[in-house]
């Protein structure tokens, strides 16, 4: 996907089927497998894997397609013959599109009055919140002290000649980041405003790439890929992974800046188990899960009372009020809005 400011995030190889058990008379019976289609950025530790498998005699295979866009995108294409029985990972700026294709089937988890449905956006429960993610705008901290000059705090900052060549963004047409970007911007300055805030920051030296990976790793100064450029579109949990060894965050996100995004989980429609699928969808939103989403994707979990790790609250504190639109607003303005950035920036 995307994503993380986890340069070193571990992807967990999870079992293949065919396995068998006993049936206790000597002979066996095939162990369900339950296809969990994600983004590259799943991760979970095998233990909690193995204990989910141990405790319900599932197994979980997991089927990574890209980031949350071709995740999305691969959904639609595939919706009367799933690739899989779960989803994880279709978020908030792609939720819209995937409910009026109708990917999902309804499924209300007993463990969705935890906290998930806080960022409820379908009534018939087809999608579950899993974890938030907030996109916001990063800094390269020791940049901005070394030069003498305060960093960016607002949306507005970002068009200051002061800051002339030092943003780097995703491209919202092939980015989730990016497209969370601009519709931050557009929730900001509205349908009549946001196509000129676009303008000013192309000629203030905007330099727009493919995704996540290349803005953060390569060319952000801030991260271990020492790039040229001290400003990024990323993620508000981004500073955690950039602690120095004296305990202070190297980076900052800028809270002024952030648009919601939340990443949802549901069964597949004409998926083949149903009923074990699930059971999938409430591990996914259990305290046993919700309790590892952060120290390995590096997101907030959606349910309430789950401990962030340690240094999360200085490093990378949830935004309080980050921008957000209807979902219906974003199905109906997305293509638009995308063409239209489109032909500003290009």
């Amino acid at each position: 996907m995307k994503r993380r400011a986890a340069t070193a995030i571990a992807v967990v190889g999870v079992v293949a089927a065919g396995c068998s058990l006993s049936d206790g008379s000597g002979g066996t019976q095939q162990t369900p497998t339950v296809t969990l289609v994600t983004h590259d950025s799943f991760s979970a530790p095998p233990d909690v894997l193995d204990a989910f498998q141990k405790q319900s005699g599932i197994k979980i295979s997991v089927l990574k397609q890209g980031d949350a866009g071709s995740l999305t995108n691969k959904l639609v294409l595939t919706k009367a013959n799933p690739i899989g029985d779960v989803a994880y990972g279709v978020d908030s700026t792609f939720a819209s599109r995937a409910l009026s294709e109708g990917v999902f089937e309804p499924y209300t988890s007993p463990e969705a009055d935890r906290g998930p449905q806080r960022y409820a956006v379908d009534p018939e429960h087809r999608l579950s919140a899993v974890d938030v993610g907030d996109v916001c705008v990063n800094v390269d901290v020791n940049y901005f002290t070394a030069k003498g000059i305060p960093a960016p705090s607002t949306y507005d900052d970002l068009a200051d000649p002061k800051y002339k060549d030092l943003l780097v963004a995703e491209d919202p047409a092939t980015a989730s980041p990016g497209l969370a970007f601009l519709l931050g911007t557009i929730a900001k300055y509205g349908e009549a405003g946001w196509k000129d805030y676009w303008t000013k920051l192309k000629a203030n030296g905007v330099k727009v790439v493919s995704g996540w990976e290349e803005a953060y790793t390569k060319q952000f100064s801030g991260s271990t890929g020492k790039g040229p450029r001290p400003i990024v579109v990323s993620y508000a949990s981004s500073p955690a992974a950039e602690v120095g060894d004296d305990g202070k965050p190297r980076t900052k996100a800028l809270l002024d800046t952030c648009y919601r995004q939340v990443e949802y989980a549901g069964v597949l429609a004409n998926g083949k188990q149903s009923d074990n699928a699930h059971k999938v969808v409430d591990f996914l939103l259990s305290q046993q899960f919700q309790a590892t989403v952060a120290a390995n994707m590096y997101v907030y979990p959606a349910r309430q009372g789950v401990d962030l790790p340690g240094g999360w609250a200085q490093a990378a504190p949830l935004p309080q009020k980050p921008q957000t639109l209807p979902a219906d607003q974003v199905q109906a303005g997305r293509e638009k809005w995308i063409g239209e950035w489109r032909t500003l920036l290009q």
